[in-house]
C-alpha cells in the first residue's frame, strides 16, 4: 500500500538533495515533488523514490542544487536524432522519408509513430474562415509569419474543445490546425485551392509561376525534411509553453514568436536577398566582400550539428537539379560555397538550399520563412504532445541573481 512506502522528512530530504530545507517546498510548488502531512499533523514528509530520482537527475545534468533545481540541460524525446551528419524522425531516415512520402505523411509519422499512406488534412470552414478573416484585417506590410500568429489565434478562438489536452483532441487540433495555416496565407495569383496536398495549397500562396511537378516535390520535401530538428529554439519554446499546459494553438503561436528571428527562420530570406545580389552582379566576390565588411556571417553557410554538409541541404540542391529555371540561383549559391570556402570551410545549409528553391519559383524572400515556420508546426505539435505526457512546469529552471544584495533602501 501507498501509506507503507518510505517516506522522508523535510531535513532528510534536504540531506539527500544537498540544498537547504526551505528549497524542498521550492520543489513542491514547480511539481518535482510532492509532500504529505506526516501521521499527526506535523511536519511535511516525501517519497524517498521520487527525492532519489530528483537527486540523481541532478547529479547526472552536472550536479548540486543547480542540477536539480530544475534547470534541466537535456530533455527526453523519441523524435528527432541528430548523429553523424545525418538524422532521424522517430529512428527513419528523415531524408529518405520527406523523399518517399507528402509532407502530411510525415507529420503523422512524427505525430504517432504509424504510416498514414494518403494523409489528407483540411481545415473546417469554421477554423479557415475565422483565420483567413483575422490575417486579413493586419497591415499590407505584415509578414507572413504575422498572419501565421494571428491565424493559430483566430483558429484556436474558432475551437471550443483547445483546452483538451488528451492525445486524441491535440492529435485532431494538429490536423486542424496546419491546413488552416496555409488557407490564411493571401493568394499569390487568382486560384488558391483549398484541397489537394499541403505543398499544392502552399504554393498558390507563395509563387505566381506555374507549378510543374518537379517544383511541387522540391516544395512538399522541403516542408518533410523541416518539419523537425531537435530542440531548436523554437521548438524549445514550445515546450515550455506545452510544459505550463498551454493547450496546443498556444505552443505553436510561441514557436512563431521566436521562428521570425534572423538566426532561425529569418536566416533563408536572408540567404535569397543574397543570391540576388550575386544574380545581378553575376560574381560572389564583391556581395560576399560586402557582407563580411558589414560584419554580417555569409548566410546559408555552415550549422553548428553537423561537421559537414547539412543533409537537408544535399537533398534539396539534388531535387533543385531536375529543375531547369532553378540552375542560375543553384550556380550562384555554388559561388557562394566557392567563395567563402577559399578562408573557411563551412558548407551549405538548408537555409540557403531553401533560398535557390524561393529564388527560383519566382517567390518573395519573405518565402523561406513561410515555408519554414508552416513545416516546423508540425515539429512543435510532436513535440507539445510529447511535453503533455511529462511532469508540468518541469521546463522552470532557476535563476542565478546577480544583482545588490537585499535589502537595499527604497528609492
Amino acid at each position: 500500500m501507498r501509506d507503507q512506502e518510505p517516506r522522508l522528512t523535510t531535513r532528510e530530504a534536504a540531506e539527500l538533495l544537498g540544498v537547504k530545507p526551505e528549497t524542498v517546498y521550492a520543489y513542491v510548488s514547480r511539481g518535482q515533488l510532492s509532500s504529505r502531512r506526516a501521521p499527526g499533523g506535523r511536519g511535511s514528509t516525501f517519497d524517498a523514490d521520487e527525492v532519489w530520482a530528483l537527486a540523481r537527475r541532478g547529479r547526472r545534468d552536472g550536479g548540486g542544487s543547480g542540477a536539480a533545481s530544475g534547470q534541466e540541460l537535456s530533455v527526453r524525446t523519441r523524435l528527432t536524432l541528430i548523429e553523424g551528419d545525418r538524422y532521424y524522425y522517430r529512428g527513419v531516415d528523415a531524408v529518405e522519408l520527406a523523399l518517399r512520402h507528402s509532407y502530411e505523411e510525415v507529420a503523422e509519422w512524427l505525430w504517432t509513430g504509424r504510416p498514414s499512406p494518403g494523409a489528407v488534412l483540411t481545415a473546417p470552414e469554421a477554423s479557415a474562415t475565422a483565420a483567413r478573416h483575422a490575417a486579413a484585417a493586419l497591415p499590407e506590410h505584415t509578414t507572413p509569419t504575422d498572419r501565421l500568429r494571428v491565424a493559430a489565434v483566430a483558429a484556436a478562438t474558432a475551437d471550443p474543445l483547445r483546452f483538451d489536452l488528451s492525445e486524441d483532441a491535440v492529435l485532431g487540433t494538429a490536423r486542424v490546425l496546419l491546413p488552416t495555416l496555409v488557407a490564411a496565407l493571401p493568394p499569390a495569383w487568382g486560384g488558391h485551392p483549398e484541397q489537394g496536398p499541403l505543398a499544392h495549397r502552399l504554393w498558390a500562396r507563395l509563387s505566381g509561376l506555374p507549378a510543374e511537378e518537379a517544383s511541387l516535390h522540391a516544395l512538399d520535401t522541403a516542408l518533410g525534411l523541416l518539419a523537425d530538428h531537435d530542440l531548436a529554439a523554437s521548438t524549445l519554446a514550445v515546450r515550455v509553453a506545452a510544459s505550463a499546459r498551454a493547450h496546443a494553438y498556444a505552443a505553436v503561436s510561441a514557436g512563431l514568436g521566436v521562428i521570425e528571428g534572423p538566426l532561425h527562420g529569418a536566416a533563408g530570406g536572408l540567404a535569397h536577398r543574397l543570391l540576388l545580389e550575386v544574380l545581378d552582379q553575376g560574381d560572389a566576390g564583391p556581395v560576399v566582400a560586402e557582407e563580411l565588411r558589414a560584419g554580417r556571417r555569409v548566410p546559408g553557410l555552415g550549422h553548428r550539428l553537423y561537421t559537414g554538409e547539412d543533409p537537408r541541404a544535399r537533398a534539396l540542391f539534388a531535387l533543385l537539379e531536375d529543375i531547369p529555371r532553378a540552375a542560375p540561383a543553384l550556380a550562384a549559391a555554388r559561388d557562394v560555397q566557392a567563395t567563402v570556402a577559399r578562408h573557411a570551410p563551412l558548407h551549405a545549409n538548408v537555409d540557403l538550399a531553401l533560398a535557390v528553391l524561393t529564388a527560383s519559383s519566382g517567390m518573395p524572400a519573405t518565402a523561406a520563412e513561410t515555408i519554414f515556420a508552416v513545416a516546423r508546426t508540425a515539429g512543435w505539435i510532436a513535440h507539445a504532445l510529447e511535453e503533455y505526457g511529462e511532469r508540468p512546469l518541469r521546463m522552470r529552471p532557476s535563476g542565478v541573481y546577480t544583482g545588490p544584495r537585499p535589502p537595499q533602501p527604497v528609492p
